[in-house]
């Protein structure tokens, strides 16, 4: 894709990093920096990012297994300082070749976050509340032409980056991928897969049922409360995105809420998510023709037992009530805090399974998408390999703000079933 200085994605090659993990030293940034080191392609060009430099080193010495020091021949690369083309490994650098580099950069000071960008292809970036802390990153991408990818289920925040950096995004040739772990990946590229076992040129209905047993992340409780506690203010951005949204014309795509339901298809009550997930699925049903010329999606949380489906109901208004209020929403800010989470004992025993049932043209076909800790592990794992996709995958020509299925679908259902998350077809009918 062309861009207006006359080069294109092939030059982003030459520039100093594949991956930049923004807040590696967080709860879920470690898991995910802890996934690159394991599980990332011999030579990728990496780096670890965030304000401070002594945990950033610490995290590297760990990731690296041998102690890092500072000053050292081969010293990163850290925006601000004249040394811009720092080679790491060599000799007289006591980490091995593929360690990750240090660069220091706060979201206090735009200028960094312009030379973070401006030095790496993927930036990958766990740091929330995205709609307090995200924008100035997102802006920096979309100048810099660099893909962007985060785990923000905030429909104010990417409403707002909609408006404000997508047509830049699209000039540049930036992919701006939010929602890149259990929001909404298992979803999104669930219906994708869906879709694809169902005949093309037909109107299609699709439900996704989601069951999971495991802790959520202090940083998905933040961005949740502050959603719930900023409803004005996520309609307005909501209304705002759908006056800049081009008209979808000779097709159809929606993702009606509907109301609570006993679901014969899988024999349990079938709750209405008031996540972002149905969002994202009908944004890629709205950008691909593959979801055919009428399409319908339902999110649902599936529970076996009346009296519990009725608790969580209670619990999810109850949330939203005291989110109103400051005194509240501050005591439970102090109880979930972000960068905190469980021990990886509680993690290994923590598991998630989304089934779809899909319709259209005469064929019915159930699927399921699972695979273990939604709220830390998995999530890690989902934004890892969405940042080495867009690295390195034969990817569609898009830019500007898509959807993980639109950007990198198959590509990305590849990488995700060889790294243990299960894509299968359950029964067709």
């Amino acid at each position: 894709m062309s861009r207006p200085n006359g080069t294109d994605r092939a030059d982003r090659t030459e520039r100093a990093y594949d991956i930049v993990l923004f807040g590696a030293t967080g709860f879920v940034g470690e898991l995910t920096a802890e996934y690159l080191a394991s599980h990332a392609p011999k030579g990728l060009r990496w780096a670890i990012a965030g304000r401070s430099q002594e945990k950033l080193e610490r995290l590297r010495e760990r990731l690296a297994g041998a102690p890092y020091t500072p000053g050292t021949p081969g010293t990163p690369y850290k925006p601000g300082t004249p040394d811009d083309h720092a080679v790491p490994g060599t000799p007289d650098d006591p980490a091995p070749p593929d360690a990750p580099d240090v660069i220091r950069a706060d979201v206090s000071d735009p200028g960094s976050l312009r030379e973070l960008a401006r030095h790496a292809r993927v930036v990958a970036t766990t740091v929330g509340p995205y709609v307090t802390y995200g924008e100035e990153l997102v802006a920096a991408c979309a100048d810099a032409g660099t893909d962007y990818v985060d785990l923000s289920g905030e429909p104010e925040f990417i409403d707002l980056t909609y408006v404000r950096h997508d047509t830049r995004a699209r000039e540049t040739g930036a992919r701006l991928v939010h929602a890149c772990g259990f929001d909404s990946i298992p979803h999104d590229l669930g219906a994708y897969f869906t879709v694809r076992q169902l005949p093309e040129g037909v109107p299609l209905r699709v439900d996704g049922f989601v069951r999971a047993q495991g802790m959520f992340s202090g940083g998905t409780f933040a961005s949740a409360l502050g959603q719930f506690s900023r409803g004005r203010q996520v309609l307005a951005a909501a209304r705002d995105r759908r006056r800049h949204e081009p008209r979808l014309v000779g097709r159809r795509a929606a993702a009606p809420q509907s109301a609570p339901r006993f679901a014969k298809e899988i024999g349990a009550w079938a709750l209405p998510l008031p996540t972002i997930d149905p969002q994202v699925v009908r944004r890629s049903a709205q950008a691909l023709e593959r979801y055919g010329p009428d399409f319908r999606y339902r999110h649902y949380a599936a529970v076996e037992r009346l009296p519990i489906a009725l608790g969580g109901v209670a619990a999810t208004g109850a949330l939203f009530a005291a989110a109103q209020l400051p005194p509240a929403r501050r005591w439970l800010s102090d109880r979930f805090k972000p960068g905190e989470g469980p021990s990886a004992a509680l993690r290994a025993k923590s598991w998630f399974s989304v089934r779809f049932v899909g319709e259209g043209g005469g064929r019915r076909v159930f699927t399921e998408v699972a695979g273990g800790d939604p709220g830390y592990g998995e999530t890690a794992k989902m934004l890892a390999e969405s940042a080495l996709s867009l690295a390195f995958d034969e990817l569609p020509e898009t830019a500007g703000q898509v959807t993980t299925a639109v950007a990198m679908g198959d590509a990305l259902t590849a990488r995700l079933r060889a790294a243990g998350i299960t894509f299968r077809v359950a029964a067709t009918l």
